[in-house]
């Protein structure tokens, strides 16, 4: 499901991120290191990506990427990679909230693994009805309708109130009425 959903958007980062949290469940360390590494690409150097606008309750924080990056270069036994990305996660952290971090670092030092990041439980993307409601195809301007004129003699294409007026003009002839 992951994988459809970032082929029809390859820059959800939310999509990378989950997708890297799986690959860490199945055991799959590189390709889940990867996920991690394009997740923090497609934030662009913001410090979060709020996804409520499109409907999913959830705030994804460059942090958190670069924590779960961590902890799949942990299982991977980089331990030095997983360091320097710690320290990195520290400069994206908000001010006074670096205790998570500084355990996480301890716990690297001493070659304990990482336990990664993820959207909470329950959490799904779910769009807004009115959204939804507008994927559906509106015809705007109905069906085409071919009008011809009764007039005898009418050259004349445009819209009817700019037609000019001619004395005469629009009185059917003699053999227009037989």
């Amino acid at each position: 499901a992951f994988d459809k959903t970032i082929a029809k958007d390859n820059s959800l980062a939310v999509g990378f991120f989950q997708r890297g949290f799986v690959h860490l469940q199945l055991e799959m360390y590189e390709e889940a290191l990867s996920d991690y590494h394009m997740a923090f690409s497609h934030l662009r150097k913001n410090p979060f990506i709020d996804y409520k606008q499109l409907g999913l309750r959830h705030i994804l924080y460059a942090w958190e990427v670069l924590y779960s990056t961590a902890a799949a270069q942990c299982r991977l036994q980089r331990w030095q990679e997983a360091r320097a990305t710690l320290d990195k996660a520290v400069v994206w952290r908000p001010e006074g909230r670096t205790a998570i971090l500084a355990l996480a670092l301890e716990r690297v030092q001493n070659c304990l693994f990482l336990e990664p990041m993820h959207v909470p439980l329950g959490e799904f993307f779910r769009p807004r009805k009115k959204e939804v409601e507008q994927l559906d195809s509106k015809d705007f301007l109905g069906k085409p309708k071919v009008i011809s004129s009764i007039i005898p003699n009418d050259e004349y294409i445009g819209f009817e109130p700019l037609r000019p007026q001619k004395q005469g003009f629009y009185e059917p002839s003699a053999d227009a009425l037989r």
